[in-house]
């Protein structure tokens, strides 16, 4: 058929086209939100405990967070799964944590279908739904999704944030990181503070400028287009930093101890409504120190690590403030769906002293009052990794028993706030109905009319575990729809059943009463004589704080709920239990590449996580760096693995080839080569050789003998008396030609980047002498 030219005066002047036809475009329609859509906004606090924030009757000053409460709803009976990345996967997804894949943190992984780590795509983020909805969709802050061995550059990147619905990401992957010096990821790359501690910097701040500029970014071209922003705070969760004009306030406001701050947070939560009149508080936990039988010093350091922890609170519940004013001022706040919740109750990891460096408890490391006392002032600080002693833990819980990683409420029991000034007409009400928060999800799809897709990315979903809280809004006696929740954690089990509430706790009600510590392993024998006898059970209608144990009244009632404990760990891949606590860091995992004994880095390059990276914790290795030293001499870091709550640093500085090692702060040692450096190109090389035997149970890793080499030359030996046992550091990766983040040593300051020019590096795990190998080191790096 021919072809001819349009007449002069069509829509589209000069368009070839059929003589017999005439076209239209057909344009792609945009996927937009509905009108009027309202935003939504989940603010997660970490390790913050029912008795926190100002609002849930704390002395801690909250006035942002309370504001939200004024205008919203307070929840008191929301719940999490007592641990952080388990909780946070519930929340984004609706499905418990087993059915994730996530029965502990992604670091204490098993391989197990409910504990691989690995959250399956069938079990679709909120994220990935509202993107296909037509929202922008932002994570800002904590993530700690996705597996370890997945966190370095060689990805896979499809469980990173912007591989499960977020279009931008800003924050850090792990499960803390220091508020000073953050381990920072941008979307996909690693990136650095803009700014130093010196020059101002804390984290908290630096997320939520980044949170209104994403906002902002967006709302200056598609005003109408709502957002769903997940943001995640690093506070509370240690180390508590924060600057200290903040801690200064609450000087000598936490002089009269825990069990005072118990007793006054629980009158006012009565007082407040926020819990029943006939509530009876917890028992004094038998691991909790009597506060006046403590010494002056040890007082005065607690009481002033409390100061630093209300301090860091109120920090943050300013900056959250200013993210609230940065909607209200863009018209935003009343239509946004808020809702605030902590992933678990208050930690305990700082054990029965505090710590200045809570790596300490990760590697079963015992605290040293006198070191303690003397940093004393910089607490709060960049120097310190600090965490305050459990006694502040279970006074953050009030009124409940225990905390973080055990089912009691006190690990599981939450604050929640909702506020949505649009779409809900209560104001400052408080809310019992029973939720969990896999309830999240599901209540942000009934508020906002969406339906949970069948499909994902073509991927068939599976159903929604949790239950909608979109009917207690404007209802405060409207029934609870979820009717039935399970509990495991580390061998801590628990089951609510309308009203009801067993609980077996591991290693037993408290350390002191079971005889055992943290972690303690739990056998098949031994599981068969807890449910015979181990179980307590609660009537929470009558006992809201889980004080009279009805075992003996109720025991067909207990042993029903136990069956029906096991019924639903059979549905959603509890089993096998797993009590193991820190030991679970040491399981082997999937790699992205094959094991080898030698590995080649580069300078300028991101950090190689410590999950991906060689295992040099107590075995014989060297460290080989090909560099040049210009004339006049050069300093900096060679390679590094560690931050300043532990690792070791190969730097050169005064002229000498060095090696560092940071003991958990706890001690410093050094090896110096006895002579300057030459200049020119050369091999810098150590050699780690173990010398003795390793006590992980007392926090003692292998001694060793440190040797350094400059072209397979000795030029300096010395001992390590000690070394770390379980892990280098929380962020400890390998770093070529500087050390990012908090300093390893306290010689220098970050990042200390080398000076002279580094080619290559190599880590050798072979065993194998470093003076028996410099010509094929030599070869090696060449092929590289």
């Amino acid at each position: 058929m021919a072809l001819k030219e349009y007449k002069s005066g069509t829509a589209f002047p000069g368009v070839i086209g059929r003589t017999a036809d005439v076209s239209t475009p057909a344009w792609p329609q945009p996927n937009r939100a509905r009108d009027g859509a309202p935003n939504v906004l989940f603010i997660v606090l970490d390790d913050v405990g029912f008795g926190q924030l100002g609002c849930y009757g704390s002395p801690i000053a909250t006035p942002n967070l309370d504001a939200l409460a004024s205008d919203g709803l307070r929840y008191n009976n929301m719940h999490t799964t007592a641990l952080c990345s388990p909780s946070r996967s519930c929340m984004l997804t609706g499905r418990n944590h087993h059915s994730n894949g996530l029965a502990c943190i992604t670091e204490g992984s098993t391989g197990y279908p409910g504990s691989n780590g690995n959250i399956p795509f069938e079990n679709g983020f909120l994220s990935e739904i509202l993107l296909q909805n037509g929202y922008n969709t932002y994570a800002v802050g904590k993530w700690h999704l996705t597996p370890v061995e997945q966190c370095s550059a060689a990805g896979p990147y499809d469980r990173w944030p912007l591989g499960r619905g977020f279009e931008r990401f800003y924050g850090f992957l792990g499960g803390d990181t220091h508020q000073y010096y953050p381990e920072l990821i941008r979307d996909n790359s690693q990136t650095e503070p803009e700014k130093t501690p010196e020059e101002g910097y804390h984290l908290t701040v630096d997320l939520v400028e980044k949170a209104k500029r994403m906002i902002a970014d967006a709302k200056q071209v598609a005003p109408n287009k709502p957002f769903f922003m997940y943001f995640c705070t690093g506070a509370m969760h240690a180390p508590h930093h924060v600057p200290k004009e903040w801690a200064d306030k609450y000087k000598g406001q936490f002089d009269d101890g825990w069990d005072a701050y118990r007793e006054k947070t629980f009158a006012k939560q009565k007082e407040m409504g926020i819990i029943p009149q006939n509530t009876v508080l917890s028992r004094h936990d038998p691991d909790v120190q009597d506060w006046n039988s403590l010494s002056n010093g040890e007082r005065k350091l607690y009481a002033r690590m409390m100061e630093v922890f209300a301090g860091f609170l109120e920090h943050t519940d300013h900056y959250i403030g200013e993210l609230i004013q940065f909607l209200k001022d863009l018209g935003e706040y009343e239509n946004t769906l808020i809702m605030v919740i902590s992933d678990n109750g208050a930690s305990a990891e700082g054990g029965p002293t505090g710590s200045v460096n809570e790596n300490k408890f990760f590697n079963n490391v015992s605290e040293n009052l006198e070191q303690n006392l003397a940093a004393i002032d910089d607490i709060g600080g960049p120097k310190f990794f600090n965490h305050y002693p459990w006694g502040w833990t279970h006074a953050g819980n009030t009124p409940f028993r225990r905390w973080k990683r055990e089912t009691y409420r006190g690990g599981t029991s939450d604050p929640f706030i909702v506020c949505w000034p649009k779409g809900i007409k209560a104001k400052g009400e408080i809310r019992s109905q029973y939720a969990h928060v896999i309830d999240m999800v599901p209540t942000v799809l009934d508020a906002l009319g969406i339906e949970a897709p069948t499909v994902i990315k073509g991927v068939t979903q599976s159903p929604i575990e949790g239950f909608s809280l979109a009917s207690s809004f404007d209802n405060a006696s409207a029934p609870a729809k979820h009717l039935t929740q399970y509990f495991e954690m580390m061998g801590h089990r628990s089951l609510y059943h309308e009203g009801w509430r067993a609980v077996c706790p591991w290693p037993g009600t408290s350390f002191v009463e079971a005889g055992m510590g943290f972690g303690a392993p739990i056998s098949y024998d031994k599981l068969v004589e807890l449910d015979a006898h181990g179980w307590e059970l609660y009537n929470l209608t009558e006992d809201f704080a889980e004080t009279n144990n009805l075992v003996e009244t109720e025991r067909d009632r207990l042993i029903a709920m136990i069956g029906m404990w096991y019924v639903e760990a059979g549905k959603y891949n509890v089993l096998p239990i797993d009590s193991r606590g820190t030991q679970r860091f040491m399981e082997e995992r999937p790699q992205i590449a094959a094991d080898r004994k030698k590995y080649v880095y580069y300078p300028g390059t991101q950090v190689v996580p410590s999950n991906v990276a060689p295992r040099v914790l107590n075995c014989a290795h060297s460290i080989s760096v090909d560099a040049v030293i210009p004339e006049g001499g050069a300093e900096g870091v060679l390679l590094s693995m560690g931050g300043n709550d532990g690792g070791f640093s190969f730097y050169v500085q005064n002229g000498k080839l060095t090696y560092g090692y940071n003991y958990v702060t706890d001690s410093y040692f050094k090896v110096e080569s006895s002579q300057p450096l030459p200049s020119g190109r050369h091999i810098f090389s150590f050699q780690f050789t173990p010398t003795g035997p390793v006590d992980i149970a007392r926090g003692k890793g292998t001694p060793a003998n440190i040797e350094l080499f400059v072209d397979g030359q000795s030029v300096g030996t010395g001992e390590l008396p000690v070394t770390i046992p379980l892990s280098l550091g929380l962020g400890a990766g390998v770093a070529v030609g500087a050390d990012p983040g908090s300093p390893t040593m306290p010689d220098y300051q970050p990042p200390f980047k080398f000076t002279g020019q580094i080619n290559k590096a190599l880590v050798d795990v072979t065993g194998e002498a470093v003076e028996n190998l410099e010509e094929k080191m030599r070869m090696y790096l060449a092929r590289q």
